[in-house]
């Protein structure tokens, strides 16, 4: 299958064909968590369906602190309440997929650095059980890597996108490779997955934040593209791309909201206004699609969409 590739895309070219094309943005919602008293609740998943009822899985948080816990909520009345019963994670930014008939769940852990006094290292780790209740911790992804994320392909092997910083990724690129199976994954093969060419410039940075299986057999990738502003602001968008995942192939990534698109709301910090950090997306029957989102690293909101995979299944 052929995907059309173009030269790498900043966040300002991005914004502009976005801004251009004018695309549906309707319904916008703010997510109306409780009972978890005065801590916010951003970065969620989509729903997903735990033993018959809809789950979704948060970031909780205190407005002031960057540690953070995973909490469930089920929606009663209107409002999203933490589910009785059910286990907690000493994680941030959760997301979740289902392998072989199993809930996997994923997370970023942080934890000291083991070099630098006071400052904090991280990894992604992942549960995997046939319910929330059941999750047990099966594996863990290499040091300082966020964003790691596992999705069946229909031959039965695990897709894996990657995201190292550093030498190799630099403030953060996507990288993708496959394994035979959940028990093949190993930080070796992690670290030395491909990295995707022709998507961040440099100063810009991004990562994969759903992975969706089409109807012709690419993976659709929801994501985030993310920029700092002269002013040290920082800017995220969420976006999409089509991999084919048996030649690695991929097209350009092209953004589906922005902030303005959302209702107003709070921010965590002065610089974290423009941030929109992808959730995840349920599509609906009548070629739209529901974005759910982190706003601002405080609130969790929902919105309306064109179905932005519906274009890539014709190809």
């Amino acid at each position: 299958m052929a995907l059309h590739k173009s030269d790498v895309k900043t966040c300002e070219t991005l914004l502009k064909e976005y801004l251009d094309k004018a695309p549906l943005a309707k319904d916008p919602v703010k997510l109306n968590f409780t009972g978890v008293g005065d801590k916010d609740v951003y970065n969620i998943t989509a729903p997903f369906e735990d033993q018959g009822e809809s789950v979704i899985a948060g970031r909780v948080e205190s407005r002031d602190s960057e540690h953070s816990e995973i909490h469930f909520f089920v929606e009663k009345e209107g409002a999203w309440v933490p589910r009785e019963g059910a286990p907690v994670f000493t994680l941030q930014d959760p997301f979740f997929t289902f392998i072989q008939g199993e809930l996997v769940l994923g997370g970023v852990q942080i934890y000291p650095h083991p070099t630098q006094e006071h400052a904090l290292m991280w990894r992604t780790v992942f549960y995997k059980g046939k319910s929330i209740q059941e999750l047990a911790p099966f594996f863990v992804g290499p040091d300082a890597m966020k964003d790691l994320r596992l999705v069946e392909l229909p031959n039965g092997q695990i897709g894996v996108f990657t995201r190292p910083q550093g030498e190799k990724g630099g403030r953060g690129k996507i990288g993708f490779t496959t394994a035979k199976s959940l028990q093949e994954l190993s930080i070796e093969l992690v670290n030395e997955a491909p990295l995707l060419q022709g998507q961040f410039v440099d100063e810009e940075w991004g990562g994969g934040n759903e992975l969706h299986i089409l109807s012709n057999g690419l993976i659709g990738v929801l994501g985030h593209i993310a920029s700092f502003d002269d002013e040290g602001n920082r800017h995220y968008y969420p976006m999409v791309f089509a991999l084919d995942p048996t030649t690695g192939e991929h097209s350009d990534m092209e953004l589906i909201a922005i902030r303005d698109k959302f209702l107003p709301g709070a921010t965590k910090r002065p610089d974290l206004v423009d941030v929109v950090f992808s959730g995840g997306l349920v599509r609906k029957a009548d070629g739209t699609a529901d974005l759910y989102a982190g706003i601002s690293d405080a609130e969790a909101h929902r919105l309306t969409i064109q179905d932005p995979f519906l274009t890539f299944e014709q190809i």
